[in-house]
């Protein structure tokens, strides 16, 4: 079933259009005009309400509670100290040492290595269980791998990072003890019912997941150059593919890239951690964040032998620099962290989330990919495997490729009040690149990106789409702090295939550089930058916007620096300080919250993670106001 341009369209008693025929389908389009109490579903509606009536209906929203439970225990039992002079402060490698005091060291205690030079070049640390590695701080405790990362280059001698939190290098789930759902598990809910649960126990770490790839078919595109094209896609009613009819030069070598961040052809997918296991009913300890259907052939597998989970591991307090295939990989790691620490010159990603659940990224820098350029070499944080419900928050992320990406995973996560500027591509630094986000392959779904400040939010359909995803109270600036060009500037963008995303209460643009830029553009190649680009496909220029992104998106409440007034697709109405936080974070001090207040007489304040930069100490306290 294809959404076609002038279907008729239907709406919640909210005001929110939904279309028929792929959006129908998405859990939360009322086939009806009558108030929502009539609803049949409305018992389990859990809509995010203000004054005036539902700010979002519940499909776009989840349980956004992300992150370790009551915050980064502080540990104080040191169970072995390491001292850079034992290996001549970073000539001789150290990576056997850190890692003799890692295996030796109690669950709940501490590694503490002294400041300087440590060179991990032999292999790569591994903090296999619940211990926190700790350094003096970002800048005097430095491990550094110089066989891997170098600026300008994306040929390493050795392609290993230098810090892996997990069992191992490359845990997977144990797809021989795959089973599938034998009804439906409505988004909302704590249980699934399979047909055998044997083998499944609590505490366990399992992936839930549905099909994309098989169940597909091909779909019409929109026109290109302003008429009907023969070529088509291959999608779901939630799912869209980087694979065309005639093929494309930009497609992916399907069905092999299906599976390359999930299990094959399962995009649609979330971590989860099993609180009860009774017969054939397996509870878990958070909601799920979107519904899994028996019709997509839905299955939950898990993490067991030498893939379980490790938990309760941390790395504080130090740099991490030169490695190749990432600086820093959780890896199945679950109530895991990484605080205060320095992530730059790497290849790959500054900080991997894979395969995961409720880790913690905070307070930290990461900066200066060794390889600004698409491919996958400078990416800044990435989340893949069905990586759910972490939290990043309050880190400075600066000149990389991409400032982040969610490829088959980020369900119920948080990105909170981070400052990520200065996306590039090296050998064309005109081209604006990807701010925060939450794509880059098929299936990322139902992240809340709060409170940040930013170039640009985009979500790209380079290797597929991202769906429901919640922009709330950011600054998009719409430039980059170091790059002057413009080319394909956007404040706020959505590429094809973009489905049922939610911006609310941002600001749009900077005040007094609009000059030249528009509202809203569909897509234009070199139409100017615009504050709005939605349903385009930056491969194919051509190519008409995708309705169904245009129809779908909710924008309330979000004031621009061009038309200069707050704009709302419905009806103005109060907007909540936050949609994960019950108070006022500590890392704000005395600088007020929220900081971002598009419908307000003061529309901005002070971003802390931008203080601390602009003041030339990432690692301090905000300057006071």
């Amino acid at each position: 079933m294809r959404v076609q341009p002038g279907v008729p369209r239907i709406r919640y008693a909210s005001g929110v259009v939904c279309l028929l025929g792929l959006a129908l389908a998405h859990a939360g389009c009322q086939a009806s005009e009558a108030p929502a109490s009539t609803s049949p579903a409305s018992a389990e509606r859990s809509e995010t309400t203000a004054a005036g009536g539902p700010l979002l209906p519940e499909d776009r929203i989840t349980t956004w509670k992300p992150g370790v439970p009551g915050g980064i225990p502080v540990r104080t039992k040191v169970c072995a100290s390491v001292a850079a002079s034992r290996f001549r402060d970073g000539q001789s490698d150290a990576s056997q040492g850190i890692q003799n005091a890692i295996d030796a060291c109690p669950a709940g205690q501490v590694v503490q290595l002294s400041s300087g030079d440590f060179l991990i070049n032999d292999a790569f640390l591994l903090i296999h269980k619940g211990v926190t590695l700790r350094g003096e701080g970002p800048g005097r405790t430095v491990l550094k791998r110089t066989n891997g990362a170098r600026p300008g280059s994306y040929q390493p001698s050795v392609a290993d990072p230098i810090v892996i939190l997990g069992p191992t290098r490359w845990p997977r789930p144990d797809e021989s003890g795959t089973r599938a759902l034998v009804t439906d598990a409505a988004k909302g809910s704590r249980s699934v019912t399979l047909k055998d649960a044997g083998g499944f126990a609590k505490a366990q770490l399992v992936l839930l997941d549905e099909e994309h790839y098989a169940t597909g078919a091909w779909r019409e595109l929109p026109n290109r150059n302003g008429v009907p094209t023969s070529v088509r896609t291959w999608a779901t009613d939630r799912v869209v593919w980087q694979r065309h009819d005639p093929p494309a030069p930009e497609d992916d070598p399907l069905p092999e890239a299906a599976g390359w961040f999930s299990r094959a052809g399962r995009p649609i997918v979330e971590v989860k951690e099993i609180a009860a296991v009774d017969r054939n009913v397996v509870t878990f300890t958070t909601p799920l964040h979107i519904g899994y259907r028996a019709s997509h052939a839905a299955q939950l597998t898990r993490y067991s032998g030498g893939n379980a989970a490790v938990r309760d591991a941390g790395l504080e307090d130090l740099t991490v620099t030169g490695g190749a295939n990432g600086n820093v990989r959780f890896e199945c790691a679950a109530y895991s962290w990484m605080k205060n620490v320095e992530s730059t010159v790497w290849l790959g990603e500054g900080v991997a989330i894979n395969n995961s659940f409720r880790v913690e990224l905070r307070d930290s820098y990461i900066h200066d990919a060794a390889w600004p350029y698409p491919g996958g070499g400078g990416y800044a944080i990435s989340l893949s495997g069905g990586a759910a419900e972490a939290l990043i928050e309050n880190n400075i992320v600066l000149n990389a490729n991409k400032m982040m990406v969610a490829r088959s995973a980020g369900a119920g996560s948080v990105v909170g009040y981070n400052y990520m500027d200065d996306g590039q591509i090296a050998s064309d630094p005109d081209w604006v690149e990807v701010g925060i986000n939450g794509s880059h392959m098929a299936g990322s779904h139902h992240m809340l990106f709060e409170g940040n400040e930013s170039f640009n939010y985009d979500s790209d359909n380079t290797h597929g789409n991202a769906i429901d995803h919640t922009v709330f109270r950011n600054h998009l600036t719409g430039f980059r702090r170091s790059f002057a060009g413009l080319r394909n500037a956007r404040a706020a963008g959505l590429m094809f295939g973009s489905w049922w995303h939610s911006f609310v209460g941002n600001v749009l643009g900077t005040e007094g550089r609009m000059e030249g830029w528009t509202y809203e553009d569909a897509g234009v190649p070199w139409g100017g930058p615009a504050i709005w680009k939605l349903g385009y496909n930056p491969i194919h220029w051509e190519q008409s916007a995708d309705p169904l992104v245009r129809s779908s998106v909710l924008r309330e409440g979000n004031f621009d620096y061009l038309t200069n007034r707050v704009n709302w697709d419905t009806q103005p109405r109060e907007i909540p300080p936050s949609l994960y936080l019950e108070a006022k974070p500590a890392f704000f001090g005395t600088l007020p919250w929220p900081w971002v207040d598009a419908t307000g007489t003061r529309k901005l304040a002070v971003l802390p993670a931008r203080a601390r930069l602009d003041a030339g100490t990432p690692f301090a306290p905000p300057p006071a106001q």
